[in-house]
């Protein structure tokens, strides 16, 4: 039964969140503010119709809205989406009892051209045909995507290859998860799930590498065909990034946040780069500092010393293969530093934050694509010594809930 809902706010995730006698009732799609009929299953509504839009409501501009997962809050105003993202990240922080809202700054738009990287979902469907595109909402259905208008052009060709490479690989019927990347030299892909492809399917897919110019292949990391390098360009460096390796988003929103760990980091003479990846902080630092990188993943550590020794002009790099959660930076590994970056996975650096407290390092910049996490690394830092100077949001991933954010400490 259609009933009429009242939206005070965005949840976490993006939904319209109406309060009712019966709790807080979640509604996709729906905008602070607006008076909506909607049609409710438990703690979820279905939106039927908008009766008070928002002033700040758009209309959507992808046919796949409210049913691909990717999007939660398109028809959203821009200006209200980062202010949004910001108000998250100070949330994070209040949970960790820290009032952090006169250090925030706006939230920096670095979507850029759009999304440079993207990973397809592959399934055969019941009638043996494969379909292509992203997970729906709230769903491991996935939703067959024709084109996706967050991706930067020069990811145009990713969806024709991703399908044809399902495709080809169909026959082995193993649900195929397609990591595609924009680089310098074209389309660089991995492909997860299918195992080892037998020999004659492997020679296939040499061949449609060609037809579909991608600049290089692999399956689970094996490279299957090099076409071209698919380098990525890092400040001076060239980097070719390991299959499936991490990179940024956008490119803009590497721009940002490397921008804003280099200006904290000043003049530091020494810096430790902690979950380096394959180097974009500490290839941009190095070309005013020495840096030691540390990161788990041994091919990109690889990728990263290989970049350094081939760009001129750089300071030391030092990079190392290491599992900082298990094995983080502490006590005398920490004395040679003037400015330690970190910038771990979503599950954050609870251990290496500790190891940090305890330093004498005079500046920390922490990024972070989780603000719950990076809000309780900072809780740590700060009840060891560290004062928080300022967070800046950055929102490379538009329409999502999620925001990046950087963090500058200095030792009190």
């Amino acid at each position: 039964m259609a009933e009429r809902l009242a939206i005070a706010r965005l949840g976490h995730r993006g939904d319209g969140v109406a309060d009712t006698a019966a709790g807080p009732v979640f509604v996709a799609r729906a905008l602070p503010g607006e008076l909506v009929e909607a049609e409710r299953a438990g703690e979820r509504a279905t939106l039927l119709r908008v009766v008070e839009p928002s002033a700040d409501r758009r209309e959507a501009y992808c046919p796949e809205v409210g049913v691909c997962g990717g999007c939660a809050t398109q028809e959203l105003a821009q200006d209200a989406a980062l202010a949004w993202k910001r108000a998250l990240l100070i949330e994070a922080f209040a949970r960790e009892r820290l009032d952090v809202a006169a250090l925030v700054g706006p939230c920096v738009d670095a979507h850029g051209a759009g999304r440079r990287r993207a990973t397809f979902h592959a399934r055969a469907g019941a009638d043996g045909r494969v379909v292509v595109g992203f997970a729906a909402a709230r769903s491991h259905a996935i939703v067959p995507i024709a084109a996706c208008p967050l991706l930067a052009p020069e990811m145009a060709g990713a969806l024709p290859a991703a399908r044809a490479v399902a495709a080809a690989l169909g026959k082995m019927r193993k649900p195929l998860d397609l990591a595609v990347t924009a680089t310098a030299g074209g389309l660089d892909m991995d492909v997860r799930g299918s195992g080892p492809p037998p020999e004659a399917l492997r020679l296939r897919l040499v061949t449609l590498a060609g037809e579909l110019d991608l600049a290089r292949l692999a399956i689970h990391g094996d490279v299957v065909v090099e076409r071209r390098k698919p380098v990525v360009v890092m400040g001076r460096a060239q980097v070719i990034p390991p299959p499936g390796g991490f990179l940024q988003a956008t490119a803009a929103g590497e721009a940002a946040i490397t921008a804003l760990a280099a200006e904290a980091v000043g003049r530091a003479k020494r810096v430790a780069d902690l979950f380096s990846g394959v180097g974009a902080f500490a290839l941009r630092l190095a070309e005013r500092a020495e840096v030691y990188a540390a990161e788990a993943d041994r091919p990109a550590v690889a990728a990263l010393s290989a970049a350094a020794r081939a760009t001129p002009g750089l300071k030391r790099v030092t990079a190392e293969a290491r599992d900082l959660f298990r094995r983080p930076l502490a006590g005398a590994e920490l004395k040679p530093f003037d400015a330690a970056v970190f910038d771990p996975p979503r599950a954050g650096a609870e251990a290496q934050a500790r190891m940090l407290a305890e330093s004498r390092v005079a500046t920390v910049v922490a990024v972070s694509c989780n603000v719950a996490t990076l809000a309780r690394d900072a809780a740590i830092l700060i009840r060891g010594g560290y004062r928080l100077e300022r967070v800046t949001p950055v929102d490379q991933f538009r329409h999502s809930a999620h925001v990046e954010a950087v963090a500058t400490f200095r030792r009190s």
